[in-house]
């Protein structure tokens, strides 16, 4: 992503001394590839990692990035979803969301939309006519987040967040620029309305930057590497783009940026559920059993129609 503005962004450091101890990676994995969709490309940000140490977190891609030529890029057909949130991050080119509730717009650069599935709902994503006819750079996370048992059944509900309403800090040396959408940061609040207490941070630090930051000791704390390399705490450790570092208890983290351009990154943390999580394809449940309610409510045309006006 391009600079942001930060001269009236509030600043953010960690609070270190004594009986505060420093959060340390003690998982690095690599992202391999997929396709999602109709066709384009993933990389699959939490394979290999426990559910467990992801919770309340189930799944994220990296969409892209990708540079399509005319006629090539994709998104998804109509599909259900139940029992969880997805979270949708651009940060390059164009996606367009549509629900069966009604909710749904355009994602351009910097924007998210935050759809709590619930009980169940229908939608669809996919690229403008124009990215559609012209071709052109596309870029995105796409985040899903579990529900705990008693929230499963709610309504289903669709934020728009778009770019101007994140909350914007940086550095004490204004080297690192943070992009809060849903969580807290010290005083720094992003505008994301959860069901589950999660943070959600999108960082740049520029080359020899170093971000240390308060982290809420009962959240676990995941940093996926979008571009760039990061060195993390005093473990002097390297992260390359498409790892993730599952990181241990603690207070605080430090990561530093020791290449010669921008790092981008995804920080996320949460709350853990704590309860067994059952997933299939677009559910995440608690049961089997409900996984197969899930199926049958769907084939009953029981999570919402297709809207008149789309077919």
């Amino acid at each position: 992503m391009g600079s942001i503005e930060l001269e009236h962004s509030t600043v953010v450091t960690a609070t270190q001394g004594e009986g505060r101890s420093e959060r340390l990676p003690v998982r690095l994995t690599h992202a391999p590839s997929g396709l999602e969709g109709e066709g384009f490309p993933v990389k699959r940000a939490f394979a290999g990692v426990p559910m467990s140490e992801l919770d309340p977190f189930v799944h994220m891609d990296e969409m892209g990035e990708v540079d399509y030529g005319p006629g090539e890029p994709k998104g998804t057909p109509w599909h259900p979803h139940r029992g969880f949130e997805t979270v949708t991050y651009m940060m390059e080119g164009q996606f367009i969301h549509q629900d069966s509730i009604g909710g749904g717009g355009s994602l351009g650069r910097g924007d998210t939309q935050w759809m709590t599935a619930g009980a169940g709902i229908l939608h669809i994503e996919r690229p403008p006519e124009a990215l559609v006819v012209q071709g052109g750079l596309f870029h995105g996370l796409q985040l899903w987040v579990n529900l705990p048992s008693q929230q499963k059944w709610v309504d289903p509900r669709y934020q728009d967040i778009g770019h101007t309403q994140v909350g914007l800090g940086t550095s004490p040396h204004r080297d690192v620029a943070l992009r809060v959408i849903a969580g807290d940061l010290g005083t720094l609040r992003g505008p994301g309305i959860t069901y589950t207490p999660i943070n959600m941070v999108h960082a740049t630090l520029h080359p020899g930057a170093r971000l240390s930051l308060d982290w809420p000791r009962e959240f676990n704390l995941l940093v996926y590497i979008m571009e760039g390399r990061l060195q993390f705490g005093s473990t002097r450790i390297d992260g390359q783009a498409s790892q993730l570092a599952v990181f241990g208890a603690g207070d605080y983290f430090e990561l530093m940026n020791p290449g010669t351009t921008d790092a981008e990154v995804v920080l996320l943390g949460g709350r853990p559920i704590g309860e067994p999580v059952a997933h299939y394809g677009p559910f995440v449940m608690n049961t089997r059993a409900e996984l197969e309610q899930a199926i049958a409510d769907f084939q009953a045309g029981r999570m919402g129609q297709i809207p008149v006006a789309h077919i």
